[in-house]
């Protein structure tokens, strides 16, 4: 892709981020292939010029897989944008409002080690020497472009792969092998929209973790101990919209409830001055 285009789509998208404005469309035309969609993808994290604390893992549907070439994409999780849950009950989550707004329950893999860029192939057990821990967590996947997952996995990719934050439970130095049978839930709005095992996952959140660290580092990114890595949506994924509420269980572990708000309401959810391209809720 012309770099001015890609140059354009990105400076558009970081820009309805920071003021929590919804697109109608997407902001010029869909990139052709995954490499453009990460060249813009590159493009506006250097115009968000905020740290980069993790990745999200998205599974690419296999109706998309011909035109993505991948099964999976990947997307950068922003250090203002990792949360934790409020002590005073209900969290909120932020969304942009006529954007695209979705809830995940994730299992995220802790970087352990320093892991310098460089493309090269990665095994399982490669990953697994390189991992610290496990963490229930819920992604809030979301975007200022009104319907982005329906554009399919290269815009998906292009816009940060569709995150917008990431809410994360208490470590649990556990193998990940060990959390297959356990079963996840959500509910939004009281009703139950997803139960299903961390098995769910295809290959379970290790080859995710894999795909991430390998991806990763041959786009010529280095990774940092404590990084983390949210493996895909082990219930779904669940659009939302301000007003709404959920309820994510992780067997007996963790549980948390959210309440997704009007991202550009400050009494809301308090914006950060330094965070360019996201809302946080002031919880982090």
């Amino acid at each position: 892709m012309d770099v001015l285009k890609a140059t354009e789509i990105a400076r558009a998208l970081v820009s309805a981020r920071r003021r929590t404005t919804h697109l109608m469309s997407y902001p010029g035309e869909i990139p052709a292939t995954l490499e453009e969609a990460y060249q813009v993808q590159d493009l506006a994290i250097a115009m968000c010029g905020e740290q980069v604390r993790g990745w999200k893992v998205g599974l690419v549907q296999p109706a998309w897989r011909d035109v993505a070439g991948v099964e999976r994409l990947v997307g950068p999780i922003f250090a203002p944008n990792v949360w934790t849950k409020s002590t005073d009950g209900t969290t909120p989550l932020p969304v942009i409002v006529g954007g695209t707004a979705c809830v995940e329950a994730e299992i995220v893999l802790e970087v352990g080690v320093d892991i310098e860029p460089g493309a090269r192939a990665w095994s399982l057990e490669d990953a697994r020497r390189c991992l610290a821990g496990l963490h229930p967590a819920v992604e809030l996947a979301g975007s200022p472009v009104a319907g982005l997952n329906a554009l399919g996995p290269i815009a998906v990719a292009s816009d940060f792969g569709n995150n917008a934050g990431l809410l994360v439970g208490p470590s649990a130095d556990v193998d990940p092998d060990t959390w297959a049978s356990m079963r996840c839930h959500t509910w939004v709005d009281g009703e139950l929209v997803g139960s299903a095992p961390v098995s769910t996952i295809p290959g379970g959140p290790l080859e995710a973790f894999r795909f991430a660290l390998e991806t990763i580092t041959a786009r010529g990114r280095g990774l940092t101990a404590g990084d983390l890595i949210a493996t895909g949506a082990v219930t779904g994924v669940h659009d939302v919209v301000a007003g709404q509420s959920a309820h994510i269980e992780f067997g007996d572990m963790f549980d948390v409830d959210i309440a997704f708000v009007d991202g550009s309401r400050p009494g809301e959810s308090p914006r950060t001055p330094s965070s360019l391209c996201a809302t946080t809720h002031g919880k982090n």
